[in-house]
């Protein structure tokens, strides 16, 4: 139906036949079974309109996934944007084990305006239309990660979230001495959590490690796990 966003996939003999290494053509391409080919998923997400020209919107791994809704950032950002005080705003995922993740922005604010983070939080529960797409957190930062070409950079705030619920679900766990968690990008899994525990003399590390296994399984991230 005109408007109704999706995903972006084409197909026609100016599309590439796939990666060298099999691990990146999971997922990549679409079998109908009609013989006129596969279909290649952009990772593009966009629209139809009712001329029939297309329009992207953004990029599905950027989609947080909250439960039974896919919220595109922009439904969060864009309205964000209308707070006088708001230079930038980046809406993520927080890794969620009920629901998978939770929407939470990032705002940088304009040169020599305030807001507090309560104030910005309040202004997005009113202005932002989908319920599902209101963020369970506002966070303000001094700067933004930018690209090269000035675009808000998401994976160092991606892997930011990862790190604090990581990190505070395996606060205080019996038998740990330390805990330090890293988050990372991975060719198959998108995004890998390194999680490095110690653990106290005399701790059987066979069972701390079941008790985080036990923590950490209901979460949508992929981690590996040393204890020592």
């Amino acid at each position: 139906e005109p408007g109704e966003p999706g995903i972006v996939i084409v197909r026609g003999p100016n599309v590439f036949p796939g990666y060298k290494e099999a691990v990146h053509n999971q997922g990549v391409f679409l079998e109908t079974g009609d013989g006129r080919g596969r279909w290649l998923n952009t990772g593009d997400m966009g629209y139809q309109d009712a001329d029939g020209f297309f329009w992207l919107t953004g990029r599905k791994k950027e989609l947080i996934i909250r439960g039974g809704h896919n919220i595109d950032p922009k439904q969060i950002e864009e309205p964000m944007y209308q707070h006088p005080a708001v230079a930038l705003a980046a809406a993520v995922g927080r890794p969620d084990p009920r629901v998978g993740e939770l929407p939470v922005v990032y705002v940088e604010l304009k040169p020599d305006m305030t807001a507090s983070e309560d104030e910005l939080m309040a202004f997005a529960q009113t202005a932002i239309g989908e319920r599902a797409a209101v963020p369970k957190q506002v966070r303000i930062t001094e700067q933004l990660p930018l690209t090269a070409v000035g675009k808000v950079y998401k994976l160092p705030l991606i892997y930011e979230q990862v790190v604090d619920v990581f990190t505070a679900e395996l606060r205080g766990i019996e038998g740990a001495a330390t805990v330090d968690v890293r988050a990372e990008g991975h060719k198959q899994w998108g995004t890998l959590a390194l999680v490095a525990v110690t653990a106290q003399p005399g701790v059987d590390k066979a069972h701390l490690e079941a008790a985080i296994r036990e923590r950490l399984g209901s979460y949508p991230v992929r981690y590996e796990l040393t204890v020592a």
